[in-house]
């Protein structure tokens, strides 16, 4: 018996135990998947409380892996598991033999001392099983690395992809009982209770979004969407400023479409109120030099962190991300735009398979790091089709490529300027020139509604409307004359409204 028991034991052992010419054992344990097994034939709750640590690849033993995956055949079928069933199981899915008949079935249910622990034994194997992933990848990785006909930046997309399916497959959160989330909640509450303004997120300094959002809210994936030349990016650049500047709150912006120097002369121009052409040329009045220099003094500074990386993929931000909360403390993550980002090294059937699976890991990584996520999105040309004032204004069916960004999205915004579409009254003979809405479309935790603010074309700035006034006024009569004291063009060119020095 011994000797039949040596040679099927030698048949059931189909997976090396070395990896390469490196001469070392994989990470396993034999002893354990026994107990483990032993303890699910034996006890009748044990499999409820590994079915969500363990699945049949995990065990290194191939015999092993086929029994787990009977014994998950006999639970899906709502059927009592113990050595007998597992053996008929085994025996209707021709693997009895192979696994080393009905005596080795019985073996296991003698190795069990307890089956006490087995959820700590059942996660042993698992993390067994996760190291074995990581040293199989990286073993394809470094074989791809040597081949020069691969390029590089492919293999790395690849690498990205793949070790992201890798730490996918080991996320998980465990149950919580209600009482600390009720503590949590209650936090919150008492948090947004002792702030003059009731805010219980972020705030943009945008005093209407504000109030209807009450700030943006951690963990919250916020999707700003409009057709081009709306202002997409010169929205998110007053609001990261109104942030940084006014609020002390780090933002970190991801820019795909513009480098970061572009993106920080756009920044001066917003925060200088100096238009863009000048800034480019570099043919400054006088006052405006003065301007200029006093102005810029906030930006000096400021907590804004900028990523330039073009094609960026979103396993690439994820990584940048976690290091950007973890070594500069980033409350809020800013991306220009949605659609020029990718999920390289994994494969697609369609761009908007894509897409979906980009804003997943964009709402699936605000939660990770419990800070809201502001992804800038495009429209389809649907908008430019539709005729009249009501037509031009944007609707969820007119998100770009992917119905998912609708429903990843915890809130859908628009930016809409009536101007832009030669509409310069509204029904009641109110002008809208300057004027922008911001169309809050969805909201999953909250009120929908309708925002007003101020643009300003010549510097790509939204504001409050009510700030807007005097600075209009003041600018007005300096465009009258050139002939002014730099004092007038320095200082006080802004602030007049106190629009810096005064939390919005």
């Amino acid at each position: 018996m011994a000797e039949g028991t040596k040679n099927t034991t030698s048949k059931r052992r189909q997976k090396p135990i070395i990896i390469g010419d490196m001469g070392r054992l994989q990470p396993q344990a034999r002893e354990l998947e026994e107990a483990v097994l032993g303890a699910l034939m034996l006890e009748k709750d044990a499999y409820s409380i590994v079915s969500e640590i363990l699945k049949p690849e995990c065990f290194y033993e191939k015999a092993h892996e086929k029994i787990f995956a009977a014994i998950v055949d006999l639970a899906v079928s709502q059927k009592p598991i113990d050595m007998l069933t597992v053996t008929e199981q085994l025996k209707k899915r021709g693997e009895l033999d192979e696994v080393g008949g009905p005596f080795y079935i019985s073996q296991l249910t003698s190795k069990v001392a307890s089956s006490a622990h087995i959820e700590y034994h059942a996660r042993i194997i698992a993390q067994k099983y996760l190291a074995r992933e990581l040293i199989s990848f990286t073993a394809q990785i470094q074989d791809k690395a040597f081949d020069e006909t691969i390029d590089v930046d492919d293999l790395m997309q690849e690498a990205e992809g793949k070790l992201f399916e890798i730490s996918q497959r080991n996320v998980k959160k465990d149950v919580t009982q209600i009482n600390p989330i009720i503590r949590e909640a209650m936090e919150m509450l008492q948090k947004a209770a002792n702030q003059k303004e009731g805010l219980s997120g972020l705030r943009t300094g945008f005093d209407g979004l504000d109030k209807i959002t009450s700030g943006w809210q951690d963990s919250d994936l916020i999707i700003i969407a409009a057709r081009p030349a709306m202002g997409k990016t010169a929205f998110v650049l007053s609001m990261a400023k109104n942030m940084a500047v006014n609020y002390k709150i780090p933002v970190a912006l991801f820019s795909l479409e513009m480098s970061n120097v572009q993106l920080v002369n756009r920044l001066i121009v917003n925060v200088c109120e100096i238009p863009g052409e000048k800034i480019k040329s570099g043919r400054l009045e006088n006052y405006e030099w003065e301007q200029l220099d006093f102005k810029i003094r906030e930006l000096y500074d400021a907590p804004i962190y900028i990523d330039d990386t073009p094609s960026l993929s979103v396993f690439e931000l994820r990584t940048k991300a976690r290091r950007l909360v973890r070594e500069h403390g980033i409350k809020c993550i800013i991306i220009d735009y949605l659609q020029l980002m990718n999920a390289s090294g994994m494969t697609f059937g369609s761009r908007e398979q894509e897409v979906s699976t980009i804003s997943r890991s964009l709402k699936g990584l605000a939660k990770e790091l419990n800070i809201p996520i502001i992804a800038l999105s495009q429209l389809n040309r649907g908008v430019e089709a539709r005729q009249g004032a009501e037509g031009k204004r944007p609707q969820l069916a007119d998100l770009r490529e992917s119905g998912a960004i609708e429903q990843d999205a915890d809130m859908v915004c628009f930016i809409h300027r009536p101007e832009y579409y030669k509409i310069t009254e509204d029904e009641r003979g109110n002008s809208l020139i300057g004027l922008a809405e911001i169309i809050i479309a969805k909201h999953r935790n909250g009120a929908t509604g309708d925002v007003r603010l101020r643009f300003k074309s010549e510097f790509a700035k939204f504001m409050n409307i009510e700030e807007d006034i005097p600075v209009r006024e003041f600018s007005s009569g300096m465009n009258q004359t050139s002939e002014l004291s730099p004092n007038v063009g320095g200082e006080d060119f802004l602030s007049p409204a106190g629009v810096n020095e005064v939390p919005f």
